[in-house]
């Protein structure tokens, strides 16, 4: 069997013939192309803005700076990648640690905790883990009482749905960012994007995209003015006609990584592979992961790591080790925090292959290897 990655891209002809097309237009960054992606993002989203940048860390970082004040305290998760509390420090802010709830998400009943305990806490960065959409209805109540501001981290999430709100929509949050990764659901390369429903932080975004630079009809037409320090977070248009291509074909590559994910769960029933949660409607599924108690196990993780790959030629993946317990957080004083439940699902956890193109054959070779590993 040849290698078998975690997650990998779904690039057709047409994808390729699109991208080489914008390639020969005048414009090829930031050109009308652009938006006419971040518009069909915003429809497909049911948001009223979008921003299209060059990657899904640098829309993190400009919404940080549109949304976070220096020294402000921010809830988040230890499970997602680096970038969603670095974006908090490259602002000067600071990050606090909450513990995720048994589906991997941050557990807003212990933001709560946290939220009566600090009044100095202005915002929750909440990650819709492996595209299990964040609890609206207690997100919208937490903004309400509270008073603070809400970012979703939808990287994993782009197509999920919780009881008819649009992952991206914004409609319980101020900011929501994706990222189109090769490995997420849809790509450009490289590349991100932010959603908002508030003109003024749209702008604000349009304008910390471009270096802080802004364009008035009352300028002389070669003049800008820069009236903020902006950062280049550009996308080019040859990227996002991949994109709108990619953006078309979206439902369809949910839908296939929704039938993975069932047969997943049949497959797992009442064995020692424990799915992080059984599918609901409500995941869009950029991950599967999986659990196993290796107390119980005849196996380590780390062999089972090891042979799944070395002899079996399948690339799992860790999603992910608790960022606070990561060497740079451990120097800034980090890392005891009271987070049970994200140890004990780290050291369980692990992500299986899980993309559009995963055949059934490969699936099935999948399955049978866990088993034959594990029950040896």
């Amino acid at each position: 069997m040849q290698h078998i990655p975690y997650g990998k891209q779904t690039i057709n002809q047409d994808d390729i013939q699109v991208a080489t097309k914008a390639l020969k237009a005048p414009l090829i960054t930031t050109g009308p192309v652009t938006k006419e992606f971040e518009d069909a993002l915003a429809e497909y989203c049911d948001a009223n803005y979008c921003v299209a940048v060059c990657n899904g860390t640098v829309a993190l970082h400009l919404a940080s700076l549109v949304l976070l004040n220096r020294g402000d305290k921010v809830l988040t998760t230890p499970n997602s990648f680096l970038a969603t509390s670095n974006s908090i420090l490259y602002v000067d802010a600071y990050p606090i640690f909450v513990d995720i709830a048994k589906d991997g998400n941050i557990d807003l009943d212990l933001c709560e905790t946290e939220l009566k305990k600090d009044p100095k806490i202005k915002a929750i960065y909440a990650v819709a883990f492996s595209g299990n959409m964040i609890n609206q209805e207690k997100l919208k109540y937490l903004k309400e009482k509270y008073k603070i501001k809400i970012l979703e981290d939808n990287a994993h999430a782009i197509g999920a749905v919780y009881n008819g709100i649009k992952s991206g929509s914004c409609t319980n949050s101020d900011i929501s960012i994706f990222s189109f990764h090769p490995v997420k659901h849809m790509t450009t390369g490289e590349g991100g994007a932010i959603t908002t429903n508030d003109k003024a932080i749209y702008e604000k975004l349009l304008s910390l995209r471009t270096h802080g630079m802004v364009k008035t009809s009352n300028m002389k037409p070669w003049e800008y003015h820069m009236t903020a320090l902006g950062y280049n977070g550009r996308i080019t248009d040859f990227q996002c006609a991949l994109g709108l291509s990619q953006i078309k074909k979206l439902p369809n590559f949910i839908k296939k990584r929704v039938e993975i994910a069932k047969k997943y769960d049949e497959a797992f029933k009442d064995t020692i592979l424990k799915p992080l949660y059984i599918f609901d409607g409500k995941s869009s599924y950029h991950l599967y992961v999986v659990k196993v108690d290796f107390t119980k196990s005849h196996i380590s993780k780390v062999d089972l790591y090891n042979k799944l790959r070395e002899k079996y030629n399948i690339g799992l993946q860790i999603h992910y080790m608790p960022i606070n317990k990561q060497p740079y957080y451990v120097s800034l004083g980090y890392g005891d925090e009271n987070t049970p439940v994200m140890d004990k699902y780290y050291e369980e956890c692990f992500s299986l292959p899980m993309y559009p193109l995963l055949s059934d054959e490969e699936q099935d070779y999948v399955i049978k290897s866990l088993f034959e590993i594990l029950n040896g």
